[in-house]
């Protein structure tokens, strides 16, 4: 068996500011062609698990914009490109960041998306514009997505997974009522700190939420399906009956391409 294929994303988190040395691995020995793919899915569907244990299995780099914002918050003003100040600005005032924005933070890490060995998009494209500007950069390189993975699962079964969970006020480890409790209750099993259930954990914020996130999404969907790339994948069950489903998802994608 080969050893897991380790990326090192500090290109993707970074920016343009990144050591030029640490670029994302190369395709792997004995893997014609890299696996790219965009994970979509509501809140609360389990994409960033799902996209934790596809990077084990296929050896693709997990791109997440997600993790950009967390990781510039955290960086120095200087360090920041003028597109993640103001996608950071925006953000501050709880406003939405506007596709132009989010777009010039992705164009600016487009060597993880078109120069290593396969990747794994979460948290973009969400919107219809978003992913007509990936396809344009894609095609102008000759690339293709493999498969856009769109997990599903029914309002009132991802308000429940959501609203269940409880997140620790120190270390940010998260718990959830019925399907993982803590076994000290109100505390966190790891470092003992409070648990509590975040804002926009509560039911209300939730439906709102998910409101926003069928409004943006539906297009995009239709958008994929017409380019013959939606692959719906099912997301009841444990993470690892979840992965079966998408691993099974994407061979039958793998094949269409074959015959295609």
């Amino acid at each position: 068996m080969n050893a897991p294929i380790k990326n090192d994303r500090i290109e993707w988190l970074q920016g343009p500011s990144a050591d030029g040395a640490a670029k994302c691995s190369s395709v792997p020995a004995g893997r014609k062609n890299p696996w790219r793919l965009v994970l979509l899915g509501a809140p609360g569907v389990g994409k960033g698990t799902q996209a934790e244990l596809l990077t084990e299995r296929l050896g693709a780099c997990h791109l997440s914009t997600g993790d950009v914002f967390r990781a510039a918050s955290k960086r120095k003003d200087c360090d920041q490109s003028p597109a993640m100040v103001a996608a950071l600005d925006y953000m501050r005032r709880g406003e939405l960041v506007p596709d132009s924005t989010v777009w010039e933070m992705v164009r600016e890490r487009s060597h993880c998306i078109l120069g290593c060995g396969g990747f794994i998009l979460d948290g973009f494209p969400r919107t219809l514009g978003q992913a007509e500007s990936l396809k344009e950069l894609m095609e102008t390189e000759s690339i293709a997505l493999s498969a856009v993975v769109n997990y599903e699962l029914p309002l009132d079964e991802i308000v429940e997974r959501l609203s269940g969970r409880r997140t620790c006020e120190q270390c940010k480890a998260v718990f959830h009522v019925t399907e993982r409790p803590s076994k000290g209750g109100a505390i966190c099993d790891r470092c003992g700190g409070r648990l509590y259930q975040r804002e926009d954990d509560r039911p209300e914020s939730i439906t709102v939420r998910l409101e926003a996130y069928e409004r943006s999404t539906a297009p995009l969907i239709q958008f994929y399906r017409n380019l013959g790339v939606l692959t719906p994948v099912v997301a009841k069950g444990t993470p690892d009956e979840i992965l079966g489903r998408t691993m099974k998802g994407l061979d039958r994608a793998n094949d269409r391409v074959k015959t295609a």
